[in-house]
């Protein structure tokens, strides 16, 4: 089947994320663009109270405009000492004008007087796949169990990695070696789980 009967629109903006993405998906022989590659897509409302219902609307309403088959994902951060806090407001934790520094503050402040033992944490994905009419074709998730350093350690990744520790590792998401991270993060998770079903879709003829 040719590159472009398996072509997927992702449906973010964020080339940190299309990167990971394209390194799980594009050896498995699926082309994926983004939505600044279609000047017609549209900025979606992200009003559900769910990683789910965020990815669905997303990857659906996107598809009803584009007519295209789109994968969206919408992830984030769980902090047990904040009751699952950030969660589904993980990217506009710190209010209007977020950003990773903010956000990244605001978090540890919040977790101040919390000890290390009691920092536990989670990263969420949970992704979904739309058909071009917007029907829901494909779901999963997939979560990474780590805590929250007092201290941010490492460069890499974005949003809260730096801060998030992976406790087998001894790392956070910061300093893990990119390849590492494509292993055992929530994302390569949920996607691994994903691309099973987008198999089984382009051997049914689904992509054609």
């Amino acid at each position: 089947m040719s590159s472009a009967a398996c072509s997927l629109v992702v449906a973010t903006r964020n080339k940190k994320k299309l990167g990971e993405l394209l390194e799980l998906l594009a050896p498995e022989g699926f082309a994926l663009q983004t939505l600044d590659d279609f000047p017609q897509s549209i900025e979606v409302e992200e009003t559900g109270e769910t990683f789910a219902a965020n990815a669905a609307l997303k990857a659906c309403e996107q598809a009803r405009v584009l007519k295209r088959w789109v994968l969206a994902e919408d992830s984030g951060l769980a902090v047990d000492a904040l009751g699952g806090a950030p969660g589904v407001y993980s990217a506009r934790f710190s209010g209007e004008g977020a950003t990773d520094a903010k956000n990244n503050a605001l978090l540890l402040e919040k977790l101040a007087h919390v000890p290390l033992e009691k920092r536990g944490a989670h990263y969420v994905c949970h992704a979904v796949l739309s058909d071009p009419a917007g029907n829901i074709r494909a779901e999963a998730v997939g979560r990474c169990y780590g805590r929250i350093l007092p201290v941010a350690a490492g460069s890499g990744g974005f949003g809260y990695d730096p801060l998030f520790e992976v406790i087998e590792y001894h790392r956070t998401f910061g300093e893990l070696a990119p390849a590492v991270k494509r292993a055992i993060s929530h994302r390569a998770r949920s996607m691994r789980l994903m691309l099973e079903q987008l198999r089984v879709l382009r051997q049914a003829g689904a992509f054609a």
